[in-house]
């Protein structure tokens, strides 16, 4: 399976799919616009609380091509962050107290300059966390990299669809599964997921299809009675995010007609409670080549920052973006139905 950017598809153009998410509005006049749900709250327009977490899309080199991805990552794409630009994000960190710094992709391992940042962020005593689809760790390339991990006290966060064989390969590719078991088995043998080691193993799950994710506490609770059950594997916590309706996702709602539906789906779970803790008001995204976005998904649809506020890593200014004002659009939907979705999973 190809990227879509590699297909020449016109989902690769992120003009075409804010366009495409914006055109339901015509056709379904009794929804709203994000922008007035958030005024309906007097919410706009959203403002940071201050930024407490550095997330950097480090590439969108993969060694897998999922049916979801919001990225449209894969081993096709070629954008990589350069190690000038990693010195631009080191020099950043060293000014402020921002303790979280989110590594992500693509397969951020991929980058050949991720071990040496690593290392150096955490020389600076900030927690990081990498973003793993678990494959990339059973890679002869990459099968050292969990005592790596280990070694710098790294959090890992990774993706399992689901604690079934057939349908994390639907959503992820044949060997998918067994391949994800295989890393999970050896972090544990390294001491991650288990209690007092202080080494954070997390899960991240997305619906396969066009709902919601449900309750996160109870998905938790059987992804661990089964994992355990099955392979005797342990975890700490467990994300749910609902799969934003952008890139491989949207065309796989256009291709199953069910957009519309979806993005209908989205507006009328709008929760304000999770509208006031989305993850963009504490966090600050860096693309890989250095601009400056409000979230990762913003990113990929390359809405840039506000232009009041600073653009690039190399010109960091915390005070100009705790200040700024954050871009929104439909997508961002996503974010606030039901219980909410973020990078940290639900967020009431």
């Amino acid at each position: 399976m190809k990227s879509l950017q590699a297909e020449a598809h016109s989902l690769s153009d992120p003009v075409t799919q804010l366009e495409l998410i914006n055109s339901h509005n015509e056709k379904i006049r009794s929804l709203s616009k994000f922008e007035d749900k958030l005024k309906e709250i007097n919410l706009f327009p959203l403002k940071p609380t201050g930024v407490e977490i550095f997330q950097m899309n480090v590439g969108y080199m993969c060694n897998m091509t999922c049916k979801h991805c919001h990225v449209d990552a894969g081993p096709d794409r070629t954008e990589i962050m350069t190690k000038e630009t990693f010195q631009y994000c080191l020099d950043a960190l060293k000014n402020t107290d921002i303790n979280t710094v989110d590594l992500t992709g693509g397969a951020p391992e991929m980058n050949p300059h991720f071990r040496w940042f690593v290392g150096e962020v955490s020389k600076l005593g900030k927690h990081v966390i990498v973003r793993s689809n678990l494959t990339i760790l059973t890679t002869n390339k990459f099968s050292d990299l969990p005592e790596f991990f280990k070694e710098h006290g790294v959090e890992v966060t990774c993706s399992l669809p689901f604690y079934s064989k057939s349908r994390t390969d639907r959503q992820r590719g044949k060997g998918t599964y067994d391949k994800s078991i295989t890393a999970l088995k050896r972090l544990n043998e390294l001491g991650y997921g288990k209690e007092d080691t202080g080494l954070l193993l997390n899960l991240v799950y997305n619906p396969v299809g066009a709902f919601l994710p449900g309750d996160q506490e109870e998905i938790k609770q059987e992804f661990k009675k089964e994992l355990s059950r099955t392979h005797g594997i342990e975890f700490n916590d467990l994300y749910t995010i609902t799969n934003l309706p952008i890139s491989r996702f949207l065309n796989f709602l256009l291709m199953s007609g069910n957009l519309e539906e979806y993005m209908e789906k989205l507006i009328e779970a709008f929760n304000p409670a999770a509208a006031t803790g989305v993850m963009c008001r504490n966090t600050i995204s860096v693309g890989w080549d250095g601009r400056l976005f409000d979230c990762d998904f913003n990113q990929m649809l390359e809405m840039e920052i506000h232009e009041d506020s600073v653009q690039h890593i190399r010109e960091f200014d915390l005070d100009s973006l705790n200040n700024r004002q954050i871009l929104v659009n439909q997508h961002c939907f996503g974010c606030t139905a039901g219980a909410g979705s973020s990078c940290g999973g639900a967020t009431t």
